[in-house]
């Protein structure tokens, strides 16, 4: 008896390891948790700043400038390659954000980096080749056209002068446009 039971033991353990072995099938919770997580890396380099389709043009952002006598002061030479750069101005607690370019006609041009009609999506501007194109609603604008068409989702303009060998811009002009941020 005892060998019988030996026996029908091992024919046990042997059908077990003679059988196929079945697939693991993957659990649903990892697919999800891996596609969600695959989503949310898209989404963020997507919508990430300076990336997507934002990131189609060039900017180079130049940041907060230092004021004296009331007047943020640039070399007018720092726009010599024609190049949108974005400054920031901390007032009140907002930051106003403008740029200044050397337009295609070799004019230097300024404008807020906002507009009559997208600025509450507080996307502002990007630069391609020689326009700049809003990045709320695709318009595009000829660099030689900023800062001398007003209205509608052109940039607003920022008034600035040339004195010198240098880009001067008002603090207070800066303030004015304060609204669209």
């Amino acid at each position: 008896m005892k060998h019988e039971q030996d026996r029908t033991l091992r024919e046990g353990k042997r059908a077990k390891f003679t059988q196929p072995a079945k697939k693991a099938k993957p659990a649903l919770g990892r697919w999800l948790l891996a596609g969600g997580g695959l989503l949310a890396i898209l989404l963020l380099a997507w919508f990430w700043p300076g990336s997507g389709a934002e990131s189609a043009g060039s900017t180079v952002q130049a940041g907060e400038l230092p004021v004296s006598d009331g007047a943020v002061r640039l070399p007018v030479t720092t726009f010599d390659d024609g190049q949108a750069r974005f400054y920031t101005h901390h007032a009140d607690g907002k930051d106003i954000q403008f740029f200044v370019l050397k337009s295609s006609d070799g004019v230097i041009r300024a404008a807020f980096n906002a507009c009559d009609v997208c600025f509450l999506d507080k996307k502002g501007y990007r630069q391609e080749g020689d326009e700049m194109v809003c990045n709320n609603c695709g318009q595009r604008f000829p660099s030689e056209l900023i800062n001398e068409v007003r209205g509608g989702c052109n940039p607003s303009p920022l008034v600035r002068t040339i004195e010198g060998d240098e880009v001067v811009i008002r603090v207070d002009d800066i303030l004015s446009g304060a609204r669209y941020f």
